[in-house]
Parts: structure tokens; C-alpha cells; sequence
């Protein structure tokens, strides 16, 4: 499947979004994520799958002012 993440074309055999954020390298990491623009909170990665042309984009939290 093809999909973009962070504004980059990406392809994976996986479909569920847990899987996709382990495969990036993602695993285990404290970041946000938002499918097609709408935020999907950490308790629904499980289950919340991804199409071919969906927009992923992974955001680490920084610090600053």
C-alpha cells in the first residue's frame, strides 16, 4: 500500500497504524499522529487502518517558546 507520511510517498504491507508507526521506527516514541488531517489519539492506532492515499503525519512534542 502507498500512502504518504510526513509529506513523504511511503509503501507498506501494513494496513493498521501501529504497525505502520513501528515499521517507520516510531515505536515506542511519545508522538502525535493525524490520518487525512484528523488526530487519532493513542488509544485508537490499534485499530485505526490506513488506505492507499491516506496522509500521515507522525509530530514529536518540542519544547520552547
Amino acid at each position: 500500500m502507498k500512502f504518504m507520511l510526513n509529506g513523504r510517498p511511503q509503501e507498506s504491507a501494513y494496513h493498521k497504524l501501529s504497525d505502520i508507526l513501528t515499521e517507520a521506527g516510531f515505536d515506542g516514541a511519545v508522538v502525535a499522529t493525524a490520518l487525512n488531517g484528523v488526530f487519532i489519539p493513542v488509544g485508537a492506532r490499534e485499530t485505526t487502518e490506513l488506505s492507499a492515499g491516506d496522509a500521515l503525519e507522525v509530530l514529536a512534542p518540542m519544547q520552547g517558546g
